[in-house]
């Protein structure tokens, strides 16, 4: 069977001059999408900026407004989320109020640089340092993972004190140039899709496999009868600098402790089990209450050729894991089997749907 460029080729008419004109759309459609995503991140990073000046200028609106003290960002994160969506929480307000007060002029914010870039640069204490590297994102294009690799690894102090700076530049590029160069999806970038309020975040960013298997696998665990409660899904937990998103979240009320979990489709990684373990220690910093237990993770691989379960417990609560928490939560291996029909049956649902559609 012929491809289409190979029919195309047979016919002079439309040969001729093809190629140039496939050029020519492509880089119209590429720079026409840079655009539109330029331009929200243009009108995100003011809209921040904005937020920020409301909330510091109320702040120093004298000593009645002051008495709002810590109470203010929870108050208003709480009204504002309620309204717009996750995205305008107490901890993004928060990063909005130190955007303002470490960028204090609003036309020197550059439109090359987007939120998360504006984000990563709030870890850099020293404004000289801070503003080195505004410039520098900006007139090399640097992506935020080139602006992360660049902070972490000191390069403007580097430059500042070495004798060689040519070297160290070109050591820099070097790193830079083994990180990926294409351009951030728009449509799967959570941050975005926060600021837009767009609805079921959760289920934009799930493929749908990992939708459906969610699906079984929370109504499975609140069908156990124990002490299952469910609380949230995709639930995002952030530090400083960046967002995580929680799969599912569970509060089990007899073990009186929270409970994550965490799919992998593909194999199972080094990097996923030390994830989980980050995810169970920050929930404990965050979110963990006074009379809560320990949080405890599930990591659940559900990969075609085989399924596997991996709890995560902290180093000194593993004797309060044996002791007790086993005696209620499900073994890896009721939940890897639970994994493993579930995913037989949706991929047996959908080879039948497909089988329907040929007919």
């Amino acid at each position: 069977m012929s491809t289409p460029n190979q029919r195309l080729s047979t016919n002079p008419a439309t040969a001729e001059g093809f190629a140039p004109l496939l050029d020519a759309l492509r880089q119209l459609i590429a720079d026409s999408r840079q655009q539109v995503l330029r331009a929200v991140d243009t009108v995100q990073v003011q809209t921040y900026w904005h937020i920020g000046q409301h909330i510091v200028e109320f702040e120093q609106g004298g000593a009645q407004r002051a008495a709002y003290g810590q109470r203010l960002l929870p108050l208003l994160g709480q009204a504002l989320s309620a309204e717009f969506g996750r995205g305008f929480d107490a901890t993004n307000l928060r990063h909005m109020r130190g955007f303002y007060m470490a960028f204090p002029i609003r036309d020197a914010l550059r439109r090359e640089l987007s939120w998360t870039h504006y984000r990563l640069l709030l870890r850099v204490d020293s404004a000289e340092a801070r503003q080195w590297y505004v410039q520098e994102a900006a007139a090399q294009n640097w992506s935020t993972r080139a602006l992360e690799r660049q902070i972490g690894s000191l390069y403007y102090e580097r430059l500042l004190l070495s004798q060689d700076k040519a070297a160290v530049t070109a050591e820099a590029q070097a790193n830079l140039s083994a990180l990926e160069q294409s351009p951030r999806a728009f449509v799967r970038d959570p941050v975005m899709l926060e600021f837009l309020g767009l609805p079921d975040m959760g289920r934009l960013l799930e493929a749908k496999l990992e939708a459906a298997l969610m699906d079984k696998l929370q109504q499975f665990l609140m069908e156990l009868g124990k002490g299952f409660a469910f609380v949230a899904r995709q639930q995002r937990i952030s530090t400083e600098t960046q967002d995580f998103y929680i799969d599912l979240v569970f509060y089990n009320y007899l073990l009186k402790c929270f409970v994550l979990i965490d799919l992998k489709t593909g194999p199972l990684t080094h990097q996923d089990v030390g994830q989980m373990d980050m995810y169970v220690r920050m929930y404990d910093d965050l979110r963990r209450g006074e009379g809560d237990n320990p949080t405890v993770g599930i990591l659940l691989c559900g990969s075609k050729d085989q399924s596997v379960v991996r709890y995560s417990v902290l180093n000194g609560s593993e004797q309060l894991f044996a002791s007790k928490y086993r005696l209620v939560l499900p073994s890896e291996e009721e939940l890897r089997l639970e994994l493993q029909r579930d995913r037989e049956e949706i991929e047996s649902r959908k080879n039948l749907n497909a089988e329907d559609d040929e007919q």
